[in-house]
């Protein structure tokens, strides 16, 4: 018999109109989402039904929204099925809507605090500092020895290992500029620069983890109902290790392809994406092609 995990967007999967439906459909979402606009101080509500999106679109309004809009998505669910859930994951900011989601980190701390992560990260660096691209088609051992050739140039990281064929590259805009050339000729189908607001997650943020280990002193982590897999390591974080491995996550490569191919390999074939978008659905089918060891798979 196989297992169950449910999984969490990141930040770009935000759009005007998130979260309306469930808002008006359900008590359970319409308690979520006023709750966090009492905390917060400001109409994330407003923003998330009605925008504007270039609002929305500032990291430290959308990354609340994001696990706001997750989190009332997941209670809702839980209401709605009967679900046996065995693990969770989450893509870079959705670790924080996972740890909320197994009972690790308390929502209302984490709604808080993802509005200072967002602070803090855009505050360390700016798009002038750097840049970020996409490239697809490309097999990861070729990605990485390009990524090598090109930090004599400058900051140049692996980002996010999304699925095979594609992952993101991060860095300073020279290496960056120079790595896509250089995959395109070694065969990449794809790839170009991403509108983005800075170099996230590489070393140009270990600033930026050391304010938020500051912000997570006050915070509690406890063993949560499930276990939830690290974007760090690819593998389950023990509750000791979670702020650490949070201090890390911003300045370190996502390993989401990693963390889906150990629940698949853990007898996990069934994964239901909770938030905004169905990006993560199309990762998993992809990681899970080229395992041959997803059986079915299931989105909300």
């Amino acid at each position: 018999m196989g297992k169950l995990a449910v999984v969490f967007p990141g930040q770009g999967a935000q759009y005007v109109g998130m979260g309306k439906d469930i808002y008006e459909s359900f008590e359970t979402a319409r308690k979520i989402i006023d709750r966090a606009n009492e905390i917060l101080g400001v109409d994330i509500k407003k923003l998330m039904f009605e925008g504007p999106e270039e609002d929305l679109r500032l990291t430290e309004n959308t990354q609340p929204a994001i696990l706001v809009h997750s989190i009332a998505m997941y209670e809702v669910l839980k209401e709605s099925l009967p679900l046996d859930i065995n693990a969770a994951a989450g893509l870079s900011l959705g670790e924080y809507s996972a740890l909320v989601a197994s009972g690790s980190f308390d929502f209302e701390k984490a709604v808080t605090f993802v509005k200072k992560r967002g602070q803090i990260m855009q505050d360390e660096v700016s798009s002038d500092s750097g840049t970020m691209a996409a490239i697809l088609g490309l097999d990861r051992e070729i990605l990485v020895q390009v990524v090598e050739e090109c930090k004599s140039l400058g900051v140049i990281e692996a980002a996010n290992f999304n699925c095979p064929g594609q992952i993101v590259i991060s860095g300073e805009m020279r290496p960056v500029e120079e790595a896509v050339k250089l995959c395109k000729e070694r065969g990449a189908k794809k790839a170009v620069m991403l509108s983005v607001s800075g170099p996230f997650h590489t070393s140009m943020l270990l600033g930026a983890g050391e304010k938020l280990g500051k912000e997570l002193e006050s915070v509690d982590i406890v063993e949560g109902s499930f276990p939830v897999v690290s974007n760090v390591t690819g593998d389950y974080a023990k509750p000791g290790d979670v702020k650490e491995l949070l201090v890390r996550q911003v300045s370190s490569s996502v390993l989401w392809e990693d963390s889906i191919s150990r629940l698949i390999d853990d007898g996990f074939d069934t994964f239901i994406e909770v938030g905004p978008g169905k990006t993560l659905t199309g990762f998993i089918n992809k990681i899970a092609k080229s395992k041959k060891g997803l059986s079915k798979r299931r989105q909300c």
